[in-house]
């Protein structure tokens, strides 16, 4: 990449493994529901550390089966985070579930479980906590609170695959259902797909029938539930191993990169949030105790009062992309119009998403695009 070239946001870090085992699909003939797809699910699981994983044809699709598996349904609510991309809210509202939403904490950018014991009500069903960011939410303190109210926690670690939590236990490996998204931005990609790791083998078994439009477990178009298409292809599921068998080097390769704008944009003025100015340039926290982010995306809080969308303009005049990240569902036109939300109702989430802008983050980034993106960043801040 010259001084010249355009610097994406995204790009995935694709080899030439992932084309031996894709033609190996394409000339076996087996295009779904075949031995890569098997494959994939027993290295997941073996990765991970778990007994069993269900690939599924989105993290979106892993979410909505997790719900089902729970029994959330109509009349419950589930308190989830407002900071989120939109699939984690989206999941409830397609089995006519009510989102809860609760603040986030103005560090970790996680929910906040005391404000998330505050939104327990008497219709209360379950928990969702989002590891945003790749950064681990405080599971512990949330499985108390399920447990003393005895509902049920679904973990959204679609953007925390490799994530150790506070407690040394790595993300999706609790026993609670979790759920991972191989979008081509992520740590480990598909293109698109997901993965669902079920509570129980009954749970498995379940979610195995239902992403095969309910087909029994025995039974050749004999389907004896409601079910969807959600199945994942093996083209998808055998790019999904080539990168299992490289995932710790390129989730070491993503730290690597997010060390080297840490340490640009700290002689920029820049500080983790909590160690900062809170009214500053913010960077993503740093890790606490046995936690350890899988880094997602690298995403900056601006200071208060800049002009976020001149910053982006700035940026894409000298071919570096950017994107604010995340709007906060709660305000999106169909949560505010179907629930009457609005804003001033969660500030913590509001601010940190009126400041919040993803700079290019992927695993070919060196010291050269780094100190490009940072250089420019510097100039649209009046920083140079």
């Amino acid at each position: 990449m010259t001084r010249a070239d355009p610097i994406p946001l995204a790009r995935p870090d694709l080899g030439v493994r992932e084309e031996e085992l894709v033609l190996e699909v394409l000339r076996s003939g087996r295009l779904s529901l075949g031995p890569m797809l098997e494959r994939f699910e027993r290295d997941f699981a073996a990765w991970l550390g778990v007994e069993d994983a269900v690939a599924v044809s989105s993290g979106t699709t892993a979410l909505h089966l997790g719900v089902r598996a729970l029994g959330w349904g109509r009349g419950d609510e589930v308190v989830t985070s407002p900071f989120s991309f939109v699939s984690s809210a989206n999941c409830l509202l397609y089995e006519d579930v009510t989102p809860v939403f609760c603040d986030i904490d103005p560090v970790t950018l996680n929910i906040d479980p005391a404000a998330a014991a505050a939104a327990v009500t008497e219709l209360t069903a379950g928990l969702l906590p989002v590891h945003i960011f790749g950064l681990a939410a405080p599971i512990e303190e949330l499985e108390a609170l399920a447990g003393e109210r005895g509902f049920g926690l679904l973990e959204d670690a679609a953007e925390a695959a490799g994530a150790v939590d506070a407690q040394g236990v790595t993300v999706g490996a609790r026993g609670n259902i979790a759920t991972f998204g191989f979008y081509a931005n992520k740590q480990l990609v598909t293109g698109e797909g997901g993965v669902a790791i079920p509570s129980t083998p009954e749970v498995a078994a379940r979610m195995r029938s239902e992403r095969n439009q309910g087909r029994a477990e025995m039974g050749w178009l004999a389907h004896d539930r409601l079910g969807f298409n959600y199945r994942i292809t093996d083209i998808q599921a055998a790019i999904g191993i080539a990168q299992l068998e490289r995932a710790d080097d390129l989730i070491a390769e993503r730290a690597r990169v997010a060390g080297l704008y840490a340490e640009a944009l700290s002689e920029l003025g820049a500080a983790p949030a909590g160690e900062g100015d809170p009214g500053g340039l913010l960077l993503g926290c740093a890790d606490r105790v046995a936690s350890r982010r899988s880094w997602f995306v690298y995403v900056v809080q601006l200071p208060d009062e800049t002009d976020r969308d001149g910053v982006i303009a700035s940026l894409a005049e000298r071919g570096i992309d950017s994107k604010a990240y995340l709007p906060c569902i709660h305000l999106m036109p169909h949560y505010r119009e179907r629930f009457g939300f609005s804003e001033g109702q969660f500030p913590v989430a509001e601010g940190v998403s009126r400041r919040s802008l993803a700079l290019p983050f992927f695993t070919a980034m060196g010291e050269a695009e780094v100190d490009r993106i940072t250089g420019a960043l510097a100039g649209a801040l009046g920083r140079a």
